[in-house]
């Protein structure tokens, strides 16, 4: 099996299904740092242009996950969980309309993790 590069915890999962009941399909971009702080973004499909430096770095919870290139090449020795804690997110993002905040929590890879990560997928099948 495929180590993942990025997880969802249990907390994160519930405020998922309730925005996707609300919303419908969702994807998620790892901010870079600009205007909104570093964290990661929830949209509605559609709500946010994914540009052709984009990396799709995996699924969760059926939204896919993209970052810039750029990012991900600084970020690519890191698995990365998505969760969720309380206080206004970015006003860019789904959640801050229920007074909640994705985050992100990373860790390195290990050896054997890098030598058996998941393939990225491609922009086309995103």
């Amino acid at each position: 099996m495929n180590t993942k590069r990025v997880l969802v915890t249990p907390a994160a999962v519930a405020i998922i299904q309730r925005l996707k009941a609300e919303y419908g399909e969702l994807f998620f971009h790892q901010s870079g740092g600009c205007c909104e702080g570093s964290y990661p973004h929830c949209f509605e499909k559609g709500g946010f242009l994914i540009g052709s430096n984009d990396v799709c770095i995996g699924e969760i919870e059926g939204c896919k996950f993209f970052m810039a290139g750029d990012q991900f090449e600084y970020w690519k020795h890191t698995q990365l969980t998505l969760d969720v804690m309380e206080g206004r997110a970015a006003s860019y993002s789904l959640e801050s309309t229920i007074d909640v905040a994705f985050l992100i929590q990373s860790r390195l890879f290990t050896e054997e993790e890098l030598n058996n990560l998941e393939p990225l997928i491609a922009l086309e099948e995103s």
